[in-house]
C-alpha cells in the first residue's frame, strides 16, 4: 500500500499497515461510522469497550488516518479552538471549569489508554512553550496570563532565561509554559487505533467513499450510501471532519482550511544542547498566523502553520496539500528560529482541517433520527477527538457522564457564508493574520489588523 500522504509520521512508522478491503454490498449494522480518523476511531473504540457485542462498522474513503489524524503537528494538548473566556461568557463559569477539566485530564487519558490498547504513539508529555519574541508579542501573552490568572489556571510566565533554558529560539524575551500538553507520532497512534478496534471486532471498510448520510425515519432505519453498498444501522456517525463539505448538504457546515508542514531528517545531539527542547515541549510563538512545532522521538524538527489559502467552494483535493511558497516560508521560520538547521528538510506535507463558523467544535447526538456527529476542532483535535470520541459513545449507549453535559455538546453553529463570500471572507482573515505579523515586526505596535482577526474570532 502506498502512503496516503508525505507526511514524515508515515514514512517512520516500523512497517506500513495491511490496507483492508473494501465494502462488498449492503449492510445492516448497530452503529456505522463514517471516517476512520481519530473521531471515528475513538468512538468505535469507546463503543466497543461499552458493549463487545455492537456490530459496528466504519467506512473509510481512503486508508484508516489518511486524513488530518496521521498527518498533524502531533500536539496532544489541553487547547480549544476558542477562548475559555467566551465560554465562560456565554454558558457560565460551571460550564467552563468542567470543559477546562476535561480537556486537561484528556491529555493524561490520551496517553494512558494508548498504553493500555498496547498502542506505542511515542507519548512525551513535556508541556507547551509559547515564545515571546518581541515586546508586543510579550504584552500579548501578558494579557493572556492575566485572563487564565482570573480563571486559576496554572498556565506560568517564564522570563528570559527560564524561557531559553526550555527552547532558545531567537530573539526570545519571555514565554508562557502550560503543562497539559504531550508530543505523540500521530500516525502510529491513529494506526495503533485502528488495530485496536478491529481487535475488537470492529469491521473497517477502507477504499469505500460515502456519498450520503441519510437519516432515519418512521419507515426505515438511518444509513450511510456508498457505490459498493449501503449500509444501515440504529445510527450513522459522521467523523469526517475537514472532509465534510464533500458530504451532500453540508457544503457549508464546515470549512476545510489547509496547514502545511515541514519535517527535518534526525539531528544531532550538538543541536538541542544549543536549543534546548530537553522534554520534547511543543513550541511556538505569539505570532497571529499560527506556527506549531515539536521535537520527535527520534530527534526530527517537525514543524507546521497556516497560510495556505482557502479554495472556492471549499473544495478538497490532493494538490492543494502542497503550497511550495508556504513551505519555503516555513523553512525560512525554523531558520530564523534556531539558525542554521544542520541536516536537510526532506518532508513536506498538507492537507485540510475543520472549522466552523464559530470556530466552536460539536458533538450532536440526534437519537430521533439516529445519526451523530463531532467535530470542528480547527486544528486542536489529537485530545479534542479523543474527548468527542468518548463522548459521542456515551451519547450513543445513554450514558450520563461529565462529558455528555460539556459544553460543545449539542452545539449547532451556523452555516459559513454562500461563496463568493466564504472566499472573500476565509482569505482576507489569513492576509489579516499575515499583514497584523508584518505591521508589529515593523511598528513594535499591535495592529488594526490584529483587532480585525479578534472581531472575526468573536474573541
Amino acid at each position: 500500500m502506498g502512503a496516503p500522504h508525505a507526511s514524515v509520521w508515515w514514512a517512520t512508522l516500523a512497517r506500513p499497515p495491511a490496507p483492508r478491503a473494501p465494502l462488498a454490498g449492503d449492510l445492516d449494522v448497530d452503529v456505522v461510522i463514517v471516517g476512520a480518523g481519530f473521531t471515528g476511531l475513538w468512538t468505535a473504540l469507546f463503543l466497543a469497550r461499552h458493549d463487545s457485542s455492537l456490530r459496528i462498522a466504519v467506512l473509510e474513503a481512503g486508508v484508516a488516518g489518511a486524513g488530518a489524524s496521521g498527518r498533524n503537528g502531533g500536539w496532544a494538548s489541553a487547547l480549544y479552538p476558542i477562548s475559555l473566556t467566551r465560554i465562560e461568557a456565554t454558558q457560565g463559569r460551571d460550564a467552563m471549569l468542567r470543559l477546562r477539566g476535561a480537556l486537561r485530564d484528556g491529555v493524561t487519558e490520551l496517553g494512558e489508554i494508548a498504553h493500555a490498547e498496547g498502542i506505542d504513539c511515542d507519548y512525551e508529555r513535556g508541556g507547551s512553550i509559547t515564545l515571546a519574541r518581541s515586546p508586543v508579542q510579550a504584552a500579548r501573552l501578558r494579557g493572556q496570563l492575566a485572563a487564565a490568572e482570573a480563571r486559576a489556571d496554572d498556565l506560568v510566565w517564564l522570563d528570559e532565561p527560564a524561557a531559553r533554558e526550555r527552547c532558545a529560539a531567537s530573539d526570545v524575551l519571555g514565554a508562557l509554559f502550560t503543562p497539559h500538553c504531550a508530543a505523540v507520532h500521530p500516525a502510529k497512534l491513529v494506526t495503533g487505533l485502528a488495530d485496536a478496534v478491529t481487535r475488537r471486532g470492529v469491521c473497517i471498510f477502507e477504499d469505500t467513499t460515502v456519498t450520503a448520510i441519510e437519516p432515519g425515519d418512521g419507515w426505515q432505519r438511518p444509513r450511510a450510501v456508498t457505490a459498493q453498498g449501503t449500509v444501515r444501522a440504529d445510527v450513522v456517525v459522521r467523523a469526517t471532519e475537514g472532509y465534510t463539505p464533500t458530504l451532500p448538504g453540508a457544503r457549508r457546515a464546515v470549512v476545510p482550511l489547509y496547514s502545511l508542514v515541514v519535517a527535518t531528517e534526525p539531528l544531532p545531539s550538538t543541536f538541542f544542547d544549543r536549543v534546548g527542547l530537553a522534554h520534547r515541549e511543543t513550541f511556538s510563538d505569539a505570532r497571529h498566523l499560527i506556527i506549531y512545532g515539536q521535537r520527535t522521538a527520534d530527534d526530527r524538527l517537525v514543524f507546521g502553520g497556516r497560510g495556505a489559502p482557502y479554495h472556492f467552494g471549499s473544495r478538497v483535493e490532493a494538490r492543494f496539500d502542497s503550497e511550495p511558497d508556504v513551505f519555503g516560508k516555513l523553512e525560512a521560520t525554523l531558520v530564523e528560529l534556531f539558525g542554521e538547521i544542520p541536516v536537510a528538510i526532506p518532508f513536506h506535507w498538507g492537507g485540510p482541517l475543520g472549522a466552523t463558523r464559530d470556530f466552536s467544535p460539536y458533538v450532536r447526538y440526534d437519537r430521533e433520527h439516529g445519526v451523530a456527529a463531532g467535530g470542528g476542532y480547527v486544528g486542536d483535535g489529537v485530545v479534542l477527538s479523543h474527548l468527542a470520541g468518548r463522548t459521542l459513545a456515551e451519547l450513543i449507549v445513554g450514558e450520563a457522564t461529565e462529558r455528555t453535559t460539556l459544553a460543545f455538546v449539542g452545539h449547532a453553529p451556523r452555516n459559513w457564508e454562500p461563496e463568493p463570500l466564504r472566499w472573500l471572507g476565509i482569505n482576507a482573515g489569513l492576509l489579516a493574520a499575515d499583514l497584523a505579523d508584518r505591521r508589529e515586526a515593523a511598528t513594535g505596535r499591535t495592529s488594526m489588523f490584529a483587532r480585525v482577526l479578534d472581531r472575526l474570532h468573536g474573541d
